[in-house]
């Protein structure tokens, strides 16, 4: 089992920028990959960025060019989504999982909120 707590939510202005960073703790050697997630109101959550162990990185076409999943020197110590040129259809609460190999994500943090202003 892995813990995560997501920050860095806020309130921003189109065109603007927000770093979302999600603290990992718990068994971290067990998490194949990790994700960013999203959910707006009355919509279906959605998995925008993800990492897996390698490095490799997959977005949906919706962020890619303005988004970018990184993780910190210590390999799932620290997992980030740096979010550019923000656009009001980006708000949404954003949610950190880790896939820790059964089958999906299944390990998630509490959520963090975005809203971008137009």
């Amino acid at each position: 089992q892995v813990q995560l707590v997501e920050s860095g939510g806020g309130l921003v202005q189109a065109g603007g920028s927000l770093r979302l960073s999600c603290a990992v703790s718990g068994i971290r050697f067990s998490i194949n990959s990790m994700g960013w997630y999203r959910q707006a109101p009355g919509k279906e959550r959605e998995l925008v960025a993800a990492i897996s162990r390698r490095g490799e990185t997959n977005y949906v076409d919706s962020v890619k060019g303005r988004f970018t999943i990184s993780r910190g020197s210590s390999t799932w110590n620290t997992v980030y989504l740096q979010m550019n040129r923000l656009k009001p259809e980006d708000t949404a609460v954003y949610y950190c999982a880790a896939d820790v190999g059964r089958g999906g994500y299944d390990n998630w943090g509490q959520g963090t909120q975005v809203t971008v202003s137009s």
